[in-house]
């Protein structure tokens, strides 16, 4: 039987700690699908259409890892594709506490859905989206946060590259 997990995010951009959870996620399902959000409440640096760019240039050459972009809620998009199991990264205490209460939320909306929480390596824990953001604002160096395979797309944003 065949295992497929979700793991949704904005990936605005994807970062080396997305892709030591998704290494994590394929250690345990066959197939991990990244569900790239619209998110345009978060208003997000890169749109739609780069960021899920970026997610398939930086997992390319993975087995059984897959790129798509969705809108509205999770569940419904886990609900269109059969998938029953959410991954979400936790680099720390704090991301705890909204991470069970979205699992719980998403819970709600279908029971049979279950979010599986993975912590990515000491390495990573400190990498977030927010966080290469914020470097690349200031004109700071993000080589060593984010795979090398989407320098390309960020390359008008940086100046330390």
């Amino acid at each position: 039987m065949r295992t497929i997990a979700i793991y949704p995010g904005t990936f605005d951009p994807i970062t080396n700690g997305h892709l030591d959870v998704i290494n994590r996620a394929k250690k345990l399902f066959d197939t991990v699908l990244i569900g790239v959000a619209i998110s345009e409440e978060k208003h997000p640096m890169f749109d739609i259409e780069t960021r899920v760019e970026m997610a398939k240039a930086a997992t390319k050459g993975m087995a059984g890892v897959e790129v798509e972009p969705f809108d509205g809620l999770l569940v419904h998009f886990s609900q269109q594709k059969n998938i029953r199991m959410i991954i979400r990264g936790l680099r720390a205490v704090s991301d705890f506490e909204y991470e069970l209460q979205m699992g719980y939320a998403n819970a709600s909306l279908w029971d049979e859905i279950e979010t599986l929480y993975l912590m990515p390596s000491l390495k990573h824990a400190f990498i977030s989206s927010s966080v290469v953001r914020s470097v690349l604002k200031h004109g700071g160096d993000v080589h060593h946060l984010i795979p090398s395979a989407i320098k390309p797309y960020l390359k008008n944003r940086l100046t330390c590259m």
